[in-house]
């Protein structure tokens, strides 16, 4: 949907652009602007919904701004957001002449789904008290609800959210939720060879980040835009090609499901492992002093050379890629 932001005195972003594909992973250094593109992201949805001004040419005087460039059918439509010295979005004007105002609301029912998730355990495990919103929160909190309103509601997508869940962690026979008789709901899993259900506070980090990303992306409707953060957070390194198969489903769904489009940030070289032949698919943020810049790695023309039998991680992680902390 978004083919690219431009970000000017944003953040860390003082002068940098992002270009944007179905799927992007973006890696680099902490500081270097990964969560910036996640706020701009952000900013874009929280000024859509309010009036907002149509011109041919716009040409911010405020202290920063932030750029938006869209994929087909909306090619012909540019958003700038005007943004105070804080990197505070003030307004928006869509640029794109008398077809924007046609097409615009389009872009704004689309941006009404675009979310940010960064899944935290402890939001995850926590109950859901009677009258809890029943959507997984950005945080990962109301797992519980959610999965007991698939329980009630759609069974097919509860029982293969639970299927998956016991094929990539075999150690665990069943999934569930019980309702208290005030009304909380609680998560629960069986391990194998167990006679009990453990509760969610005696679950692994892992093991509640990968159920609350299988409902994620099994809830309809699926966001139009979704930015995780650092998703291969608790996760052991064998999983990580599970969850990046996972968020393949929402990038390149099948059976004529909407699309989402999905950044995640990351700091695990396995997870980058995966990426060896996706160049295309994979973000390095480069730290220079105080400033930052995207670089995609299918840009890099010695790359494919450089990479040879080596790992992509290694190679990362020894700093030829770039997207490293600066050593004193």
């Amino acid at each position: 949907m978004i083919a690219s932001i431009d970000f000017r005195n944003f953040k860390v972003l003082r002068d940098a652009r992002i270009e944007l594909g179905p799927f992007n992973l973006i890696i680099g250094c902490n500081g270097s602007g990964k969560t910036s593109v996640f706020t701009a992201l952000q900013t874009l949805r929280h000024l859509a919904v309010r009036p907002v001004v149509f011109d041919n040419v716009v040409t911010p005087a405020s202290p920063g701004s932030l750029r938006f460039r869209f994929r087909a059918p909306f090619e012909e439509l540019e958003v700038c957001i005007a943004c105070g010295a804080d990197g505070t979005g003030q307004t928006l004007a869509v640029v794109g002449g008398t077809e924007a105002r046609h097409r615009w609301p389009e872009i704004v029912a689309r941006l009404a789904t675009l979310r940010t998730i960064s899944l935290d355990a402890t939001a995850l495990a926590r109950p859901s008290p009677p009258g809890a919103p029943i959507q997984l929160a950005d945080d990962g909190s109301g797992l519980p609800a959610a999965l007991d309103r698939l329980q009630r509601e759609a069974p097919g997508t509860f029982a293969q959210i639970a299927g998956e869940f016991c094929r990539v962690l075999p150690e665990y026979r069943a999934v569930g939720v019980e309702t208290d008789a005030d009304g909380t709901r609680r998560l629960w899993a069986e391990v194998v060879g167990e006679n009990r259900r453990l509760p969610a506070a005696d679950l692994s980090q892992g093991t509640l980040v990968m159920l609350g990303l299988l409902v994620l992306v099994s809830t309809e409707p699926v966001p139009a835009v979704l930015g995780l953060e650092e998703i291969d957070r608790g996760i052991h390194p064998r999983l990580l090609r599970e969850i990046r198969d996972v968020l393949y489903r929402l990038s390149f769904p099948e059976g004529g499901r909407p699309a989402t489009q999905v950044l995640t940030t990351s700091h695990s070289p396995y997870l980058l492992d995966l990426f060896r032949d996706q160049l295309d698919e994979v973000i390095i943020a480069q730290k220079h002093g105080a400033e930052a810049t995207f670089e995609r790695l299918s840009e890099r023309a010695d790359l494919r050379e450089a990479i040879g039998g080596a790992s992509l991680g290694d190679l990362w992680y020894s700093g030829i890629l770039g997207g490293v902390p600066d050593e004193r």
